[in-house]
Formats: structure tokens, C-alpha cells, sequence
């Protein structure tokens, strides 16, 4: 096997990961939230809507990097670089645009975190 054969195979199995972490994450948000539904266990919507959003951006992240093996990589040419360009950039704008709808905050900003402790949160 070459290398070109290699790194392609190695960006068609980080494409394969990112699906499977998103499907995988869906999976479980839909089985938390139906669970803690029955139960009544703390906010369900709010709870099943970040850990949704987490999965998206994991496998979101995923795709990209296998966007960038595959690309770059694989087949580099000026036309498929300025495709992947567009690629990460739609991506990437999802990725802030779930991270803002998940934490309430851009990924740049300092602060507290939905996940953050009220204690850890009172310190700072």
C-alpha cells in the first residue's frame, strides 16, 4: 500500500469516526433525556440539548479533520484546497454557532460554563 493510499484510508476512517460519534451521541442524548423524562430527574430539554450539541461538535470537529487528511493530503490541488477552504469555514461557523447556543458564550470568551460548578463559577 502507498502512502497516498495510506492517508487516504486514514481520512476515510476519521470520516467513518465523526459520523459514528455524531449518530452515537444522538443515540444517547434521545436515551438521557427519555430516561430522565421518566424518572423527572432536573431539566431534560436543556440537559438533552447540550449533550446533542456536544456530540454535533465532536463529530463536527471530526469531519473537518478528515476534510483536511483528505484534501490536502490526498489530492492538493487549488480547486480542492479552495473547496476545503469553504468546508472548514461553514464548519467552523456551525461550531461557534452550537458552542454559543450550548454555553452561552463564543468560544474565545472567558467565563463560566454551563458545565462549570456554581461554586467554581462564585470564585472567579
Amino acid at each position: 500500500m502507498e502512502l497516498g493510499e495510506t492517508i487516504a484510508a486514514v481520512g476515510e476512517a476519521v470520516d467513518v469516526i465523526g459520523v459514528v460519534a455524531i449518530v452515537v451521541g444522538v443515540l444517547y442524548a434521545i436515551v438521557d433525556a427519555a430516561l430522565r423524562g421518566l424518572r423527572r430527574v432536573g431539566p431534560v430539554y436543556t440537559r438533552f440539548r447540550r449533550v446533542l450539541g456536544r456530540a454535533i461538535l465532536l463529530g463536527l470537529e471530526l469531519l473537518v479533520a478528515a476534510d483536511i487528511i483528505k484534501t490536502v493530503a490526498v489530492t492538493p490541488t487549488l480547486e480542492s484546497v479552495a473547496v476545503l477552504a469553504i468546508i472548514v469555514l461553514i464548519r467552523t461557523f456551525l461550531s461557534w454557532s452550537l458552542e454559543l447556543e450550548i454555553s452561552g458564550r463564543w468560544p474565545w470568551q472567558k467565563g463560566a460554563s454551563a458545565e462549570t460548578p456554581a461554586v467554581v463559577r462564585e470564585a472567579d
